[in-house]
């Protein structure tokens, strides 16, 4: 495929958006992958790293292995993803602490819109794909309600462990890495390791992704390749069961003790804003709610434009 430099910009561009909702414990990057278009050939590219590109790297050199792997693509798409999670994630971790609302109505938004795209992507519709669709809706719903670890984990092997497990999540649409982190107990201390820069865990937790990246995306790959209607109906079905998660107003029902000493939520449940104790921010919520959901319109729009 040929490119220009303004088109490795753009795949740049998606990254650091797959960067920003992957900071978000409840949102998935994979869902930003698809609706921007590069899924699929994420999966492909991540699936090229076998022992045929070590041969090809062996016999042909670098360049011809760099370009069997899709490098350009993957090096712009990563470098997009690494920037935006050193970047945003002082902000992302400001806004879940300071106007939790607004940003969930956001992401909200931009989910519930997502449903709709992907779910236009299934060419054919029976009884099977609506089963797997309402089964992936259960299961994502289930998983959300689960309680996160009180205890935090900052080891090496766990991080490296929750890196492997994580990262599957993240290419999955509607399974959110970040919040399998956090029912690991492992999202704390991995951001913290960002907003610190301490590269040893990062690199450690990196490690791990690699290592759960590459088994993953091979699955994923062959599921698009053989049975596509019926992964994207069970996708959709993860996206739909995970917005009980980014639903902006909850209940705190008990609460933990972080390492601070501070109070924070434990486990809570998706109320109605006007049961909500204190400011709903309803109005703001709802614009912003609705900003998300046209951002995902636009670049669907956009997609069909260039296509």
């Amino acid at each position: 495929m040929s490119r220009k430099i303004k088109d490795y910009l753009i795949i740049g561009f998606k990254g650091m958006a797959m960067g920003a909702a992957d900071v978000v414990p409840g949102v998935s990057g994979g869902t930003i992958a698809f609706i921007s278009g590069i899924y699929e050939e994420l999966l492909g590219s991540i699936s090229n790293v076998n022992l045929g590109l070590f041969k090809t790297l062996k016999k042909e050199g670098f360049k011809a292995a760099w370009t069997q792997l899709n490098g350009n693509f993957l090096l712009s798409l990563f470098a997009g993803i690494f920037i935006s999670i050193l970047s945003l994630a002082k902000a992302i971790k400001y806004l879940l602490e300071n106007e939790p609302i607004l940003l969930w109505s956001f992401f909200f938004g931009l989910v519930l819109a997502s449903i709709i795209y992907i779910a236009k992507q299934i060419t054919k519709w029976n009884f099977i794909a609506v089963i797997i669709l309402i089964l992936g809706a259960f299961l994502a719903y289930y998983i959300t309600t689960l309680n996160p670890l009180v205890s935090e984990n900052s080891s090496s092997l766990y991080v490296l462990a929750a890196g492997a497990i994580a990262i599957c999540a993240m290419i999955l649409p509607g399974i959110s890495g970040s919040f399998i982190l956090v029912l690991l107990g492992a999202y704390k201390p991995i951001l913290d390791a960002l907003n610190s820069r301490d590269f040893k865990t990062i690199l450690i937790f990196m490690a791990g992704a690699v290592i759960g990246l590459l088994s993953f995306s091979k699955i994923l790959k062959w599921l698009f390749a053989h049975y596509k209607n019926y992964t994207l109906a069970v996708l959709t079905g993860f996206i739909i069961g995970s917005l009980n998660k980014i639903w902006p107003w909850k209940e705190t029902l008990t609460w933990r003790t972080n390492s601070k000493g501070l109070q924070v939520p434990l486990n809570e449940e998706s109320i109605l804003p006007f049961s909500f104790d204190g400011d709903a921010q309803l109005t703001m919520a709802i614009i912003l709610a609705i900003v998300g959901f046209a951002l995902i319109l636009g670049m669907e729009k956009l997609a069909f434009q260039k296509k």
